[in-house]
């Protein structure tokens, strides 16, 4: 898994892109983390206790993205996912979701996460 951390020099703003099939990823850190340092380390405390299990699992529930902690990995998802299709799909169609949802190892994921709050501290 590879990101890049970005800092748009007009607005600002804070953006991180991840490689293919971890986009949303990307989504997650520039929408739901921003540049919030304390919520960058609530995740990486419910990490920490996830990994000398004192917890199970963790959820965070954001305005559009859903972040799911548990012992072996991570998992971003877009709030949308969890809606019933109203139609049926043609035979042998389906929905494209990878942009929507993506998995990657817990102790990645928070690799990534450390990376983006020092990005965040040297930025602000």
């Amino acid at each position: 898994m590879e990101y890049e951390f970005r800092r748009n020099s007009l607005t600002g703003t804070f953006l991180a892109s991840f490689s293919m099939d971890h986009e949303v990823l990307g989504q997650w850190f520039t929408e739901e983390l921003g540049p919030e340092l304390a919520k960058i380390q609530q995740v990486l405390d419910m990490i920490r206790e996830i990994k000398t299990d004192k917890r199970g699992a963790w959820r965070l529930v954001g305005n559009d993205f859903t972040l799911e902690l548990e012992r072996e990995q991570a998992r971003v998802f877009a709030n949308t996912l969890g809606f019933e299709q109203e139609y049926e799909l043609e035979e042998a169609m389906s929905l494209y979701d990878a942009e929507s949802e993506a998995y990657c190892g817990l102790e990645d994921f928070e690799l990534a996460l450390l990376s983006w709050q020092q990005f965040v501290e040297k930025g602000l």
